[in-house]
């Protein structure tokens, strides 16, 4: 029980304090660009592909960010404009699943995630929340994403999670630090994310890495993730480095790519083979797991060399490719690494006869709705501990306005992992940490942050009890009869062992600084699951059922009257032709008779006209 207490400690000193064991800063160069790309394949016929590419500039005072090479203008004149520090924004569309992927190097939440630290002189709130609006404003053009609809409404501060990663140097005594987070569920990632986060790479898309991020293959997958990371790491105010990394996360369902014999490769997974590496770039690893799932696979070509790292624990060995020795003297000739099972394996792998079996990974998280109807439920939030030691759990949440909250009815249960349900018992899992901050409507979000202990080899269930308030109806979003989102609950602990782990450390900027990086406990973040609700929601299809209805019967209206208002009436003539078909050929054959003969009479009159005036003297004429 010590133990544990000594470590939520830990947890929360190294949530709140700096470490000063960060990145060192390079002052030879000033600028450098590394791309790196981890493969691993997964339990269940899947693939992980993570890219990562790292731009660090040293520009020493903040008039040098006037000048940039590799680093894009946008960011230097992000650090001019504001006090911020430290960025990060994640856009993602799908769910990574703990239990069978393990833990992804760079965790993120479904839809938008945003959040940065801002450290200056004479800072209030009112300048942070206005600078945060301003912040959001900018990236939501500079990645063609919806980030403008981040707000005072949908914006929280951490008091607990999401500490500093920057070095501010000396002589901020007299400055404050503050902090923004929000997301965005309900965003949607597409091809227009994909190309401005591609236009802030030094080679862009033309070379390296990069050109294999496709957009038909990249929103192909059933996980992809784009990720964009900005800190500032001083040692005094006029030596300073600027840190960038873009990454991208993807996960491949092989099934989908109709590889029944679970064979794969880079021209498979991203439609073309890599057509060289960055002229700009420092480096360009390729970094693919060997053991584990790897071991199913023999490599074409073979990796340029083996690295063995062990990690808390945790051995894994990866095949390095160095790509920029792998083009000497290949010229443009596309690179080519494929997966291909071996003959016996693949046999039994036909034949259902091959297990891919996997440790589970020490702390999962689900999370759900409870309850039924419209107007109140419950948030149920479930964690199991499979380790054999307790952890610490650091727990936020960010519910929306239009859902409101009762703190009294927030428990902690817990089960043994043996039991299938939860006791009743009035003896819950204490808080040793409780911050609540209440919600207002139409104004600010509930935040709820909590910390507690789970004990091994457990499970607990954490649940609140909620209302949904009605919502005006030009609130309402659209297509509102899907549901209204609730952000995904960000839960932290130390982990005494790295199973499952692939994060870089907090001092490191490279895949490779994860290396060999053992440590007394790791710290890790999980997302839950967004979830959706069922506001009471009005019929908006009746106006529109309205003014079909309305607009037919006009128009069946307006055709009669405007007939009988237009035209004129009159009587209609009855023909005397008999309707007998033989007197209809007699009367017609009288009839014609009778026209000639009115014809001929009409020609002998007009020639006795003619006559008189033929026999006119001319002389009577001129006296006329």
């Amino acid at each position: 029980m010590k133990r544990c207490d000594m470590a939520l400690g830990y947890l929360l000193s190294i949530f709140l304090i700096l470490g000063a064991g960060h990145a060192q800063i390079n002052i030879d160069s000033n600028e450098q660009f590394h791309e790196e790309l981890v493969i691993r394949p997964l339990a269940g016929d899947h693939v992980n592909t993570y890219f990562q590419f790292t731009t660090r500039w040293h520009y020493g005072e903040n008039e040098s960010l006037f000048h940039t090479q590799l680093t894009p203008r946008v960011i230097a004149e992000l650090l001019q404009q504001f006090d911020v520090k430290e960025l990060h924004i994640g856009l993602t569309q799908g769910l990574w699943r703990y239990e069978t992927w393990g833990y992804p190097v760079v965790e993120t939440t479904g839809g938008a995630e945003m959040w940065a630290w801002f450290n200056g002189p004479n800072l209030t709130d009112q300048e942070v929340n206005r600078q945060w609006t301003q912040l959001a404003n900018v990236f939501s053009g500079v990645l063609c994403a919806s980030l403008n609809f981040v707000d005072q409404t949908n914006s929280i501060a951490p008091k607990y999670l999401l500490r500093p990663q920057f070095m501010s140097g000396g002589g901020d005594e007299n400055q404050s630090k503050f902090i923004r987070y929000s997301s965005l569920p309900r965003e949607i990632v597409c091809t227009e994310n994909l190309t401005p986060w591609k236009k802030l790479l030094p080679c862009g898309s033309a070379s390296g890495f990069a050109s294999l991020l496709n957009s038909a293959y990249v929103h192909n997958t059933k996980f992809h993730s784009l990720g964009l990371t900005v800190r500032t790491l001083c040692e005094h105010p006029e030596n300073c480095v600027l840190e960038l990394t873009q990454t991208a996360n993807l996960v491949y369902d092989l099934r989908l790519l109709e590889q029944s014999t679970g064979d794969f490769s880079l021209r498979r997974l991203f439609g073309m083979g890599l057509n060289g590496y960055c002229e700009l770039a420092g480096s360009s690893q390729i970094y693919v797991q060997l053991n584990e799932q790897g071991q199913r696979y023999q490599l074409v070509p073979e990796p340029t060399k083996e690295i063995k790292t062990t990690r808390g624990g945790h051995t894994v060995i990866y095949g390095v490719y160095d790509m920029q020795k792998q083009f000497e003297g290949q010229g443009e000739r596309l690179f080519n690494i494929a997966w291909v099972t071996p003959k016996g394996d693949r046999k039994q792998r036909l034949g259902g006869g091959q297990h891919q079996f996997l440790i589970p990974p020490p702390l999962n998280v689900h999370r759900y709705l409870l309850g039924q109807g419209q107007e109140r439920g419950r948030i149920a939030t479930e964690l199991t501990n499979n380790h054999y030691e307790p952890l610490p759990i650091l727990l936020q949440e960010l519910i929306p306005w239009y859902v409101h909250a009762y703190l009294h009815t927030l428990r902690i249960r817990s089960r043994n992992l043996q039991r299938h349900e939860y006791t009743n018992s009035k003896k819950d899992l204490p808080f040793q940490v409780l911050h609540y901050a209440p919600g207002k409507q139409r104004e600010l979000p509930t935040h709820l942050e909590i910390a507690f202990e789970l004990p091994p080899n457990s499970a607990a269930l954490i649940t609140i009890e909620v209302d949904y308030l009605l919502l005006k109806w030009l609130e309402y979003p659209p297509d509102a009869n899907h549901g209204h989102y609730i952000g995904s609950a960000i839960l932290s602990t130390l982990l005494p062992i790295a199973r499952n782990y692939t994060a870089i450390p907090i001092d490191g900027h490279l895949f490779e600084h994860s290396f060999n990086a053992t440590r007394p406990s790791y710290v890790l973040s999980l997302h839950t699951e967004a979830l959706i609700v069922s506001l009471p929601t009005p019929d908006f299809s009746m106006p529109y059922n309205v003014i079909c209805l309305a607009c037919t019967v006009v128009a069946l209206a307006f055709g009669p009257i405007h007939s009988v208002a237009t035209k004129l009436i009159i009587v209609e003539r009855q023909s005397a032709a008999p309707k007998n078909f033989l007197k209809k050929i007699i009367f017609k054959l009288t009839k014609r008779k009778s026209n000639s003969q009115q014809q001929q009479q009409q020609t002998e009159e007009d020639k006795a006209i003619g006559g008189t005036e033929t026999d006119i003297d001319p002389t009577d004429q001129r006296e006329s």
